[in-house]
């Protein structure tokens, strides 16, 4: 079957998030085909290029999220009039109270939002219209209306331009070209690999194609949002309004798809609280390469027994203070014991925190604190992988007795599944899909808590009896359940599902617009790399590619009786 693969800001850029993913998926489903439809975040990403593709990706598509391409065309009145009418319905959406018939708000801004595609569709003009002046005074009526937010009224003309320009940039995907007959229309189903404006391109695929759409959310964009959108970060009218849209985007996301795929159970609450039917949601685990790590899953006594490691990017949210006050508590139990902070500091802000956990942990070792960096001869050690004494990931984690993650905030604890394909008992904080992944084969302690922390820690430290037994149940369970090839298998099997109760019929027209009989071959529907090259074309088309004539996409009764 042909997939139309939707990433935002990731696949098939080098520098992209949830490349590897991406990629492994790929190059695992070589019986499929690919089609990339890729939303690039900046003109940087743009530019460094793709990662090679294998032979299953047939084309890639490219728009930018960070500029507006302007197409030139201007609206007239009748245009005008109708953008008016869609954008006005949307911002009566997005400004509504919170206490407004959930079910009637989402219908509003659906029908905006797909009046507004089809506005762009057929007139073009959209990007200019979206940053009109039409567009923040429809903001700012919806704002003073009866119903409206009480945080919403108190919008001023600076605040209502930063909502519009937030809006303009989140609709972008509304006038892409990628929605006709031999773009997403050619696709059997569409697999958006986040929410937000790769999954909204699924939703147009959707809505004048009848493409059924996959969603795969590893980290939800609505949280996403509302952590990145705290208090300080922006006036409280545009937060309320920004988060307004953003729910309702993800709640219309949610009900349009026909399977939801969440990573994990945490990001799972997240959807059904937003509106997504649980009947249609299934949990993919991540897929971690387990081979990496083989050599050291199999030589446990490779570790040092007072080692405690962590390893991560360095970041507030990973909370390596208090793992730094907890370490004080450990070392005062066992005064043999070393703490391994093994990770990268990307960005000033990273920096400017690693510069204090070198202060810190300074300042809780005095009598060391000379070269708090050499390794082997202070408690404490900042490292990069790479170095002498961590050349690979699987070193770094094999050199350790126990693994611990100090997290207040966590989607997916990779590193926790690395250290359990490791072999290596674990202590973390209860966050996010934590006590999901180690299921009974690690510590799990309160956030925020180093005296909590340390006595976790101390108490494997002693014990290395129990360390091996934690350590060889934590491999096995991540063997079983996060390896890539259980989430290759997954999605192969949920591709099938979705086929098969959404199927997509094309219908290949002539000239005069009446169906060609016998177009499609029987083979169209056998993966291409069976029926050689020539095949390949016709699959891909029919006659109908070669006479120029149009491919219309529609679906059968039983298809439609079935949805």
């Amino acid at each position: 079957m042909r997939i139309g693969l939707l990433t935002e800001g990731g696949y098939p850029y080098v520098s992209g998030d949830a490349g590897l993913w991406c990629d492994r998926l790929v190059r695992g489903l070589g019986q499929h085909e690919f089609d990339i439809y890729a939303l690039s975040r900046t003109q940087r990403q743009e530019d460094e290029g793709w990662v090679p593709l294998p032979p299953q990706v047939s084309r890639v598509r490219t728009a930018p999220l960070w500029t507006a391409e302007d197409d030139g065309a201007v609206h007239g009145r009748r245009a005008r009039r109708r953008f008016a009418e869609c954008y006005e319905e949307l911002a009566q959406a997005v400004c509504a109270a919170s206490d407004a018939e959930p079910h009637a708000l989402a219908d509003r801004f659906g029908s905006a939002l797909y009046g507004l595609a089809e506005l762009a569709r057929d007139e073009g003009g959209l990007p200019g219209a979206l940053r009109s002046e039409t567009a923040v005074r429809a903001l700012e009526r919806a704002c003073r209306a009866p119903g409206a937010l009480r945080t919403a009224r108190e919008a001023r003309v600076p605040e209502l331009l930063t909502v519009a320009a937030h809006l303009e940039g989140a609709l972008r995907p509304l006038s892409l070209d990628w929605y006709e007959d031999e773009g997403l229309g050619s696709a059997d189903l569409c697999h958006a690999t986040t929410g937000g404006p790769a999954a909204l391109a699924g939703l147009l695929a959707g809505h004048f194609c009848e493409v059924p759409l996959l969603v795969t959310e590893y980290g939800v964009q609505l949280r996403s949002h509302y952590l990145a959108s705290g208090p300080g970060t922006a006036a409280p009218a545009v937060r309320a309004l920004l988060a307004a849209f953003h729910r309702l985007l993800a709640a219309e996301i949610y009900r349009r798809a026909a399977i939801i795929t969440p990573g994990n159970a945490h990001a799972r609450r997240w959807q059904e609280r937003c509106g997504a039917d649980r009947v249609r949601i299934r949990t993919v685990h991540p897929g971690m390469e387990a081979s990496r790590f083989a050599e050291a899953g199999e030589s446990p006594d490779r570790a040092d027994p007072f080692t405690l490691v962590w390893v991560g990017r360095v970041d507030p949210a990973k909370d390596l203070v208090s793992l730094l006050h907890a370490f004080a508590e450990v070392r005062r139990a066992e005064p043999t014991a070393r703490l391994r902070i093994v990770g990268a500091a990307t960005g000033p802000e990273a920096q400017a925190y690693l510069g204090q956990c070198e202060v810190l942990a300074a300042q809780l070792f005095p009598d060391e604190a000379e070269g708090v960096h050499a390794v082997g001869e202070n408690p404490v050690s900042f490292e990069e992988i790479g170095g002498p004494e961590a050349p690979t990931l699987a070193d770094v984690y094999a050199a350790g007795a126990v693994v611990v993650l100090s997290s207040v905030v966590e989607g997916f604890p990779v590193s926790l599944v690395e250290a359990m394909l490791c072999g290596r008992a674990t202590v973390s904080t209860d966050v996010g899909a934590v006590v999901e992944a180690v299921g009974g084969t690690g510590l799990v302690v309160p956030p925020r808590n180093p005296r909590a922390l340390a006595e976790a820690c101390v108490a494997l430290l002693r014990d290395p009896e129990r360390r091996a037994r934690l350590g060889a149940a934590a491999r096995a369970r991540a063997l079983e359940l996060f390896t890539v090839e259980q989430n290759i298998a997954a999605f192969h099997s949920i591709y099938l599902e979705i086929v098969s109760r959404c199927p997509v019929r094309r219908v290949i027209t002539g000239k005069t617009g009446e169906p060609l009989p016998f177009a499609v071959p029987a083979e169209a529907r056998v993966p291409s790399r069976w029926t050689g090259p020539t095949a390949r074309v016709v699959a891909r088309g029919g006659p109908g590619w070669a006479t120029g004539a149009p491919v219309r996409a529609t679906r059968t009764a039983a298809a439609e009786a079935a949805r």
